[in-house]
């Protein structure tokens, strides 16, 4: 990250190292006399809470911004659904068919990527969780176009790294959900759902929602593979009992292949809208 000061006094990088060299006595070697942002379990305290919250927001918006980043096309998806060249590795015979979304999810990457590069490529980044499956399938379309692509990790409970094709310097970690979260759909000009598990589910309704609700603008919402999301959800269903409107049915489109994707995108209509009131209401 670049250094932006413009003061005369001691800056905290060389205080902190200056901290790290001082006589070895008891009061030196006591927690509390440890540099209040360098003490990692003062940070840790509950107490802290809202200030991990505000530096969870603003490391990675500081860096994407001075990385120029002004758009991203969000690509959500299930982190089990294998490269096709790896389809006998999947647990079940449903995710091994489910293969070819990832070959989908890489082929609509490329084609963003690369239109993106043409205008400066700070427009239109593709961003994933940065773990496997779908994921991988988005930075590695990135990666055959020669772009570049953010990947907003997150700590779990079990071992796990970022997939291997994101862009190191944009590629972050979490530890609060809902920052994370945030990440996502600040800059999204675009939010595509491939089939997934609760992870997926979670980010694909709480963005509908938010556009539902008018707190967020319309832009195109893509659902790959119809089948799936038809077999898992009744969408007709929750608007014929009420508890959706017939228009909230027009915030989303389903496709199949990318190209259907990149032309769905391309001819949005009502992009940038927000609506003044919720309908059936």
């Amino acid at each position: 990250m670049k250094d932006h000061r413009r003061h005369p006094f001691r800056d905290s990088q060389q205080d902190r190292k200056e901290a790290l060299d001082v006589p070895d006595t008891p009061q030196t070697r006591s927690p509390v006399y440890r540099l209040a942002f360098a003490d990692d379990d003062f940070l840790g305290r509950e107490e802290l809470r809202p200030v991990r919250l505000q530096l969870e927001l603003l490391k990675p918006q500081m860096v994407m911004d001075e990385a120029g980043i002004e758009s991203t096309i969000v690509m959500f998806g299930g982190a089990r659904i294998p490269d096709p060249a790896k389809k006998e590795t999947a647990r079940t015979k449903t995710l091994a068919n489910l293969s070819r979304y990832y070959t989908e999810a890489r082929k609509f990457s490329e084609i963003m990527t690369t239109k993106s590069m043409a205008n400066g490529g700070k427009e239109n980044v593709i961003v994933t969780g940065g773990g496997p499956g779908v994921m991988e399938a988005g930075s590695r379309g990135a990666v055959d176009a020669g772009g570049k692509s953010i990947g907003l990790n997150i700590v779990l409970p079990h071992e796990q790294a970022p997939n291997e094709y994101v862009t190191p310097e944009l590629c972050f970690n979490f530890h609060y959900f809902a920052i994370r979260k945030m990440h996502f759909l600040m800059r999204a000009s675009a939010i595509c759902v491939f089939p997934g598990g609760f992870g997926t589910l979670d980010e694909m309704f709480e963005a509908l929602t938010l556009i539902q609700s008018g707190r967020m603008a319309r832009l195109p919402f893509l659902l790959f593979g119809e089948d799936f999301w038809r077999g898992i959800i009744n969408w007709e269903a929750l608007a014929d009992a009420g508890t959706i409107s017939d228009d909230d049915l027009d915030l989303f489109v389903f496709v199949e292949t990318a190209e259907e994707a990149v032309a769905a995108f391309e001819n949005w209509d009502g992009k940038g809208e927000k609506r003044g009131n919720l309908q059936g209401r």
